[in-house]
């Protein structure tokens, strides 16, 4: 496939689609030309990683390099490899047959930010493309000021919006069931991060996650172990396996002794049923239409990182219609005001006890705002995170 230039001069961002298949020049064509015709996005192609590497020497302006795995001369693996030597100041998202973990997990090893299956769903390319420009902007900018911080709050700050980058600002609409979710930073920065995952018959992946110790290096485990996750979720069914394979991936890497708390459960709704495995996270709370509620049960497993081959445990729950699960962190639970007395799983619960029946939305801003007018003046030292699953009325 020959080498062709984007169709604006200078558009917001560019992007280097690689792929031997070709129609995909056409198709990314036809389904991206709004953003095209905006100047938002511009698109330059190559056949093979080969290819790749010449347009890249010759254009310093990348941002993102789209790429397949399976091509001619040069795979996108081994292109993966070469991207640095080139030019490092730009994000991988790599194309990967669905379930292909083995290769997944080795573009992730490679570099490769993230990840999108085939055949390519253009919605969540572009949601996926969205999440990548957000966080190579926050990197540039952190590069950019590192001369001029002067301070380690400067630093927080910068490790702070990195963070918040790649969490998911959009939600998926599934009838059925509606899901939301937010985080709060605290003065300093810490590990907490939410996901909700497409997969497979319409089913939906949900977890939240704390990593222990606070700054930059929670930070950093923290964006590995979201992503090891993701990875997982979609080579994997069982949620127990998953955060055993999570787990086992940590441990190989884990020089600096860090865990994390994960809950992770999968969602589907045409059953209602709520399949979760624990690994050493707050149990979420099940909200009934009546006011009345109960934590899920506890699935006997650890923090991830801590130990390697741990077998974790999974259950599963049948909601009803009308049912809230609040998924947290312990920042909301273990909020303290100026007296020293913590928010508490009861006040938690209390927010809910008149039986009014919120949206998944209303639920998590309601929760956050209800912590931090508990937490007043108070310093606070846990991010407050908070996602939500309201199974729809009947």
């Amino acid at each position: 496939m020959a080498v062709q230039v984007g169709d604006r001069d200078n558009p917001d961002y560019k992007i280097l689609v690689v792929d031997d298949e070709p129609d995909l020049e056409r198709l990314v064509r036809q389904r991206m030309r709004r953003h095209i015709r905006r100047g938002k996005y511009g698109f330059e192609f190559a056949g093979n990683g080969v290819e790749a590497l010449q347009v890249l020497t010759e254009k310093k302006d990348i941002d993102i390099v789209l790429s397949d795995i399976n091509m001619p001369k040069m795979d996108g693996l081994t292109l993966l490899q070469q991207i640095p030597e080139v030019n490092s100041d730009l994000r991988s998202v790599i194309v990967s047959a669905y379930g292909d973990m083995e290769n997944i997990r080795t573009a992730m090893n490679r570099g490769a930010f993230d990840f999108v299956t085939k055949p390519i769903d253009f919605t969540d390319l572009e949601v996926t493309i969205e999440r990548t420009l957000r966080h190579l902007d926050e990197w540039r900018a952190a590069l950019a000021s590192r001369d001029k911080l002067v301070a380690i709050q400067n630093e927080l700050a910068v490790a702070t919006k990195i963070q918040q980058s790649i969490l998911p600002d959009k939600f998926p609409h599934v009838d059925g069931c509606e899901v939301y979710g937010c985080m709060h930073a605290a003065r300093n920065v810490g590990g907490d991060f939410f996901d909700v995952i497409n997969l497979a018959a319409g089913r939906i992946g949900l977890a939240v996650a704390d990593v222990s110790d606070k700054g930059v290096p929670a930070a950093l485990f923290m964006m590995s172990s979201r992503t090891l996750l993701k990875g997982a979720a979609v080579g994997v069914e069982d949620p127990g396996a998953v955060l055993r394979e999570v787990n086992d991936l940590l441990n190989e890497t884990n020089d600096a002794a860090m865990f994390v708390t994960v809950f992770y459960g999968v969602y589907d709704p045409s059953t209602r049923v709520l399949t979760f495995s624990n690994g050493g996270h707050n149990p979420p709370l099940v909200v009934h239409p009546d006011g009345s509620s109960e934590e899920l049960e506890l699935t006997g497993g650890l923090a991830l990182g801590a130990i390697p081959g741990f077998e974790y445990g999974q259950a599963s729950v049948r909601l009803s219609p009308g049912d809230l699960v609040v998924f947290f962190t312990d920042g909301v639970t273990e909020a303290i005001n100026v007296a020293n007395e913590e928010f508490g799983l009861e006040s938690l619960q209390g927010l809910f006890g008149d039986g009014r029946t919120p949206t998944a939305r209303e639920a998590a801003e309601m929760i956050l705002q209800a912590v931090q007018d508990f937490a007043g003046e108070a310093p606070q030292f846990d991010d407050l995170t908070c996602m939500t699953l309201r199974v729809a009325d009947e």
